[in-house]
């Protein structure tokens, strides 16, 4: 119980450190609203790789597949990696972890060509195969070579595979060779390495993929043999490049790499049953987005983040729409850390990944108090009613048709600033031009109709956005902006210390108190819990009803229970990463 008293005194103390906000106005709602286009900012645009060497064509026809005679390093199997319809070895070993749906007969696979590449080079893949697998293997000694890279070039390329990734790097050079959790860092160079997907210039390329459920060994114990979540899969660090299109439709997870992923261009539509985008090296992995246009549906099955990096997440540019499962997954999501750097992002799920307070471009997380729908326009747009950031899903080819709710909504674009007040609206009707849903708000000139949205909370414990409803010190006193007072202290003053004084904090720890125990709590300080003891809680979580002028659930960053603050509808950016809860449709 101490230390989760403690913990909670820890929030309390962080709250000082919050700085102002603008005072709680409330202005009208305008219907129609005028707007100047703000400049355009200039983006960097993808680059269609330069390939050296001979190019070797390799020609999908339904249920063949032509290439040139004497092609280097290509070949035809029938030899596809699937999970089988058994349950055990002949050894009586268990054959795997998956069920009944991971299954598949022999007769299905042997329906399925596989493309064997099997020499470094540059292969270019067109036309339609119905049923089949573009395999990589280099060969075990691939991993430390250098050369053993190869660019696999989609140009109006249709694959299809229904027991297994549609295209797999199984063995090419990884350009992270050293890696180890001790030493990973979010900012990695994948420039060199082995397995490089190029979408050509005006392409359009659709891959329909299974996966591969955990096959282990024929030994004792349950060590992996087999294991490929995605319908693009790969065992070494990946590139994505080029400017040409793919649709990625994934009965699994979309696309993956067991290390590194970079994607540096394209316009890349991902629908997947589960994550749309996933690097699974835990504590190693980074997902890296440079440019691109990139829009993914995921969690299409029982659940699914939009991006999910076992590692680090990085986005320096590009547009990036990601929505999750609306059950209880993120659109973006990592366990390192994710740092928005440029771009436009917008992500929406049940949850929500904070971006780290040191990216370099300002991030708006929203917290709802409801679910929305995501068949509605989301519209940022600065006091003056000029928009800076809008997305209509109605005009995303990928959400479109695909409507789903939402509780958290993460969005950035360069035209956020840090000291800058904003408003949000649902539902607007926009005047611009979009690609995608994303509109270019250089080209906006009207935003019409809507509803205005207003907060209650805002970012307690890491103090972007304030305190909960805005209600931060101001000078010091707690108890101005109407916002009540401390739990058991005075107007303005903070509980149960002499004249409203915090003590001093020793260097190193916490105060000094007698016996190092931590003194009993003024009368009226904590909530009155039965007996005096605090109910069960989760971690990270206050007590049920929270304290007054607090939120009542802290779990998983979701402030479903803001009970203090006006509502209000100027959202403040006062760092790079603001966090604004109890999102609701304002009313006068």
């Amino acid at each position: 119980m101490r230390k989760r008293i403690a913990a909670v005194l820890t929030a309390l103390l962080m709250l000082t450190g919050c700085g102002k906000q603008p005072a709680a106005t409330q202005p009208e709602t305008v219907a129609t609203a005028e707007v100047r286009p703000l400049p355009a900012i200039e983006q960097p645009a993808p680059i269609m790789p330069v390939l050296e060497g001979e190019i070797i064509d390799i020609v999908l026809n339904g249920t063949d597949v032509t290439f040139a005679e004497g092609a280097k390093g290509v070949s035809l199997s029938n030899d596809i990696i699937y999970y089988e319809d058994k349950d055990f070895y002949e050894s009586g070993n268990p054959y795997g972890d998956g069920d009944d749906g991971d299954k598949h007969t022999a007769e299905e696979a042997a329906d399925h060509i596989v493309v064997n590449i099997t020499e470094p080079g540059n292969y270019r893949i067109t036309g339609k195969l119905d049923l089949g697998q573009i395999r990589v293997d280099l060969g075990d000694g691939a991993y430390g070579d250098p050369n053993a890279v190869v660019n696999l070039i989609l140009d109006n390329a249709d694959i299809t595979c229904t027991v297994a990734p549609a295209i797999l790097f199984l063995n090419v050079y990884e350009c992270d060779g050293n890696w180890s959790v001790d030493t990973a860092k979010a900012d990695v160079d994948t420039s060199a390495a082995g397995a490089n997907l190029i979408l050509t210039e005006g392409s359009r390329n659709t891959v329909h993929g299974s996966y591969v459920a955990k096959i282990y060994k024929d030994k004792d114990g349950e060590k992996k043999l087999w294991k490929q979540d995605g319908a693009i899969y790969s065992y070494m660090s990946m590139n994505v490049a080029g400017t040409g299109n793919l649709d990625l439709y994934a009965e699994n997870e979309g696309l993956d790499s067991e290390l590194h992923l970079t994607i540096t261009g394209g316009n890349i539509n991902i629908y997947a049953d589960n994550d749309g985008i996933n690097t699974n090296e835990d504590g190693v992995s980074v997902t890296t987005i440079n440019n691109g246009n990139l829009h993914i549906i995921a969690g299409l099955g029982a659940e699914g983040d939009g991006v999910d990096s076992n590692g680090y997440l990085v986005i320096n540019g590009g547009t990036v729409v990601s929505s999750a499962n609306p059950a209880a997954d993120a659109g973006l999501d990592s366990d390192l850390g994710s740092f928005i750097h440029g771009g436009v992002v917008i992500a929406l799920g049940s949850t929500m990944d904070w971006a780290e307070s040191d990216s370099d471009q300002v991030t708006m997380n929203l917290q709802f108090s409801q679910m929305q729908s995501s068949g509605s326009s989301v519209t940022v747009q600065r006091e003056d009613g000029t928009v800076v950031f809008a997305y209509d899903p109605g005009a995303d080819e990928v959400l479109g048709e695909r409507i789903r709710s939402y509780r958290g909504a993460v969005i950035s674009t360069p035209y956020f600033t840090v000291g800058e007040t904003y408003q949000v609206f649902i539902d607007s009707d926009i005047t611009g031009t979009e690609t995608g849903g994303v509109y270019d708000v250089s080209t906006v000139t009207g935003r019409a109709g809507g509803v205005q949205q207003a907060y209650t909370g805002t970012d307690v414990m890491r103090g972007p956005g304030g305190f909960p409803g805005g209600a931060v010190p101001q000078d010091g006193n707690w108890g101005q902006g109407g916002r009540g007072t401390m739990p058991g202290g005075e107007e303005g003053k903070m509980p149960g210390w002499p004249d409203g004084e915090m003590p001093s904090m020793p260097e190193g720890g916490m105060p000094d108190w007698q016996g190092g125990e931590m003194p009993s709590m003024p009368e009226g300080g904590m909530p009155d819990w039965q007996g005096g003891e605090m109910p069960p809680m989760n971690e990270g979580e206050m007590p049920p009803g929270g304290f007054d002028g607090m939120p009542g659930n802290f779990g998983n960053g979701n402030f479903d229970n803001a009970q203090s603050g006006e509502p209000n509808t100027l959202f403040y950016m006062q760092d790079k990463v603001n966090f604004f809860s109890g999102l609701t449709a304002y009313t006068e």
